[in-house]
């Protein structure tokens, strides 16, 4: 009797241990299964920039990557739609619209756009090549460099809903906008925890952006209206008054960035000038793609030197088209083709600019025109 006791109580262990060691293992297992919060995050990146600045040659440098959905200027549909309203009224909106698309919710731009049946409806879609390689279009990989001008052609009447699939699909989501004159607010995404936001602050000397807007007056006037809040009034900037509202709210979004910053902002903003990407574009696409938690390959290598060192300066069929060009001859031709009489207005009207991006100042068309002299300094560290 007291052996089969014995018996009972070693039995009765075993099954003890077995079910201790059971939960020890479940919950090990429990503990290193990966959880909502360890699993990769999406990372949403927004460059800011301005009008004629080589924003779309930054755009392209993320959405040719593997990893990335783009979208170039979502909020082109609110102004315009909305054209009577200033920028400072349209934020809330343009906010809204940016934050819709990082969670690729495309339902936003219903209010924007009647009827839109295919990605067609968007502004510039074919800019991005996640809508031209699968899920959205079967014509392109999603791997090889696509090309603008032939994704239009043959992806153009893929269904809209395809544009919030392809989202899905990526790790990283990359919105270009020009559309923001105040950094703070994108406060709110900024803290929003469901996004991992991080800002690319993209400028250029203003003597270049002025020279280059005067190429595209007729593409700028809607927009210079809603800058200078004229109800709707179309505006040909010809007394530089748009870029000295610009150059101040770039200024003001750059200090507000570096001069004792929220918390919430420290390590999610990172400047970069037209120049000094032109300059040196692996080192540049380098450091922003290590900002953006993206690898760099050969192949994306390759093409960033053939679109930055191709013969196509003047050649440009769009405003907004970017092709192979010799990109540091272009990032300095207004020293050729602008005259003093406009560099000097320019400088004034944006002298803090100048300042605090490290613009040097030309005091004669003698300055101007010699090559010898350069018209930048390095970015002082932070």
């Amino acid at each position: 009797m007291a052996r089969i006791r014995v018996m009972g109580a070693l039995i009765a262990l075993g099954i003890f241990l077995q079910i201790i060691f059971l939960v020890n293992l479940h919950q090990k297992s429990y503990v290193h299964s990966p959880t909502m919060e360890e699993q990769p995050r999406k990372v949403h990146l927004l460059i800011l920039s301005t009008w004629r600045s080589g924003s779309s040659l930054l755009g392209q440098i993320f959405s040719q990557h593997p990893d990335v959905f783009y979208l170039m200027e979502p909020a082109w549909h609110v102004w315009r739609t909305l054209p009577s309203y200033s920028a400072h009224v349209l934020h809330m909106a343009v906010r809204d619209m940016v934050r819709s698309v990082f969670k690729c919710d495309m339902s936003v731009f219903d209010t924007y756009i009647e009827n839109k049946k295919n990605v067609s409806h968007l502004f510039q879609w074919y800019s991005s090549k996640a809508l031209c390689s699968p899920p959205a279009c079967d014509s392109f990989s999603r791997y090889n460099i696509s090309n603008g001008t032939a994704c239009r052609k043959l992806c153009g009447n893929s269904s809209f809903s395809k544009v919030e699939e392809a989202c899905d699909k990526y790790s990283h989501i990359v919105v270009k906008e020009l559309r923001f004159l105040d950094i703070t607010v994108l406060y709110p995404l900024l803290k929003d925890p469901s996004l991992n936001l991080k800002i690319l602050h993209l400028v250029r000397d203003p003597r270049a952006v002025g020279k280059s807007r005067g190429q595209a007056p007729r593409a700028l006037a809607g927009d210079n209206g809603i800058v200078l809040d004229t109800n709707g009034t179309k505006i040909n900037n010809t007394n530089y008054e748009v870029l000295r509202k610009i150059c101040q709210s770039h200024v003001n979004m750059y200090k507000t960035a570096n001069d004792k910053p929220p918390p919430f902002l420290k390590g999610k903003y990172l400047l970069v000038r037209y120049e000094d990407l032109v300059r040196n574009p692996l080192g540049k696409v380098e450091e922003m793609y290590k900002f953006a938690n993206l690898k760099l390959t050969d192949h994306l290598s390759q093409w960033m030197y053939d679109i930055t060192h191709g013969e196509g300066a003047g050649k440009r069929k769009e405003a907004f088209e970017t092709t192979p060009r010799d990109a540091r001859n272009v990032s300095e031709a207004w020293r050729n083709v602008l005259p003093f009489s406009k560099v000097r207005q320019i400088q004034d009207v944006c002298k803090e600019a100048l300042t605090a991006f490290r613009y040097q100042f030309m005091n004669s068309e003698a300055e101007q025109k010699d090559k010898s002299r350069d018209f930048i300094w390095p970015l002082k560290s932070n």
